[in-house]
């Protein structure tokens, strides 16, 4: 289902293709709804009635491109839709809306003058070769506002190792959808959200649709891991199971939460590790401030190289994020 989700493409405000696939793992006896936003929020039945509401929130949108200008040689300008760096852009293989392939390019390296060498070159400064020989004949595989997006395979490696595009968020997404697809304790309402990337907008209308007690935010998040990072800069390590988050720029998290997602993951033997550096953000900081207000928790599978064609995570830990999530619903319903 990891290697399905990831492999579809669904930008901020294009996500109809993941929706279509999620709703289709929706079992029948579970009630949904798809809102005006195009968030799909399921209500879940449990063993048992929920003390509390409790809501679970996974995005279904990844970062992409979109275009915004036609060239009159064919070349195709665009913007990035989310967060995407600039080192992760250039030379990439990309996949329009209309399933013709292009290559994200700029003037080659030899044709650089002075400073030029020494600095990449700016989004606003690149284009999408699709191989046109001119506006006329690009025009039949684009329109203006079509999304573009990273072209990449879904590859396993090392030992439970993941490359794919999308891993943030479709690893959340799966999980929500094995929640549904399996008998719970107690009631949970379990939300798909639309346009994370872009500001958290469809987590807001969801939370303020369901207006839970609680909600529990399953994400993906930066791992630093890397050779010649040492520390907290490491942010979270692979292998070393879920992140739970204390504060990111956009949520304070509930200490309380914080603190009782560790105890009840040890009290599962199930790994558990702090995000150690104050940065990004995820539909919590929509979530907390709903209505009058959500205790929230945020749980994140730890990613290396994230918002790029090549994200790398491991399969043991989005399985410890998909454990300690069960055993939080649970624990928040009856709280």
């Amino acid at each position: 289902m990891l290697k399905e989700l990831c492999l579809i493409n669904g930008t901020s405000g294009r996500e109809k293709a993941v929706r279509d696939y999620i709703v289709s793992k929706i079992p029948a006896d579970c009630e949904y709804e798809i809102d005006r936003l195009g968030n799909v929020i399921c209500h879940k039945k449990g063993r048992n009635r929920a003390k509390n509401k409790v809501m679970l929130s996974a995005h279904m949108d990844e970062v992409g491109f979109i275009i915004t200008y036609i060239c009159d040689d064919g070349m195709l300008k665009f913007h990035n839709v989310g967060g995407i760096d600039e080192r992760v852009v250039f030379g990439r293989s990309v996949t329009l809306e209309s399933g013709a392939r292009g290559v994200i390019g700029s003037k080659a390296f030899h044709q650089l003058e002075g400073d030029e060498q020494d600095t990449l070159p700016k989004i606003a400064d690149m284009y999408i070769d699709i191989g046109a020989k001119n506006k006329k004949e690009a025009e039949k595989y684009v329109n203006l506002g079509d999304a573009a997006y990273f072209d990449s395979e879904y590859t396993e490696f090392g030992e439970g190792f993941v490359k794919a595009k999308a891993i943030d968020d479709r690893a959340g997404c799966m999980i929500l959808l094995e929640m549904l697809n399996c008998e719970l304790e107690y009631d949970a309402e379990i939300c798909f959200v639309v346009q994370e990337e872009i500001g958290t907008r469809g987590s807001a209308v969801a939370a303020f649709s369901v207006a839970p007690d609680y909600a529990i935010v399953l994400e993906s998040t930066t791992a630093s891991d890397i050779a010649g990072v040492s520390g907290n800069k490491k942010v979270c390590v692979l292998g070393e199971g879920a992140v739970v988050s204390f504060m990111d720029r956009g949520t304070v998290y509930d200490n309380e939460l914080y603190k009782r997602a560790f105890e009840i993951a040890k009290e599962n033997n199930i790994k558990v590790q702090t995000k150690t550096v104050v940065a990004g953000g995820n539909d919590a900081a929509a979530i907390h401030k709903s209505g009058a207000g959500v205790r929230t928790v945020a749980v994140s599978v730890p990613t290396r190289y994230i918002h790029s064609a090549s994200c790398v995570a491991k399969l043991e830990d989005i399985d410890s994020v998909r454990k300690l999530a069960f055993r939080l619903a649970e624990d928040f319903a009856n709280a």
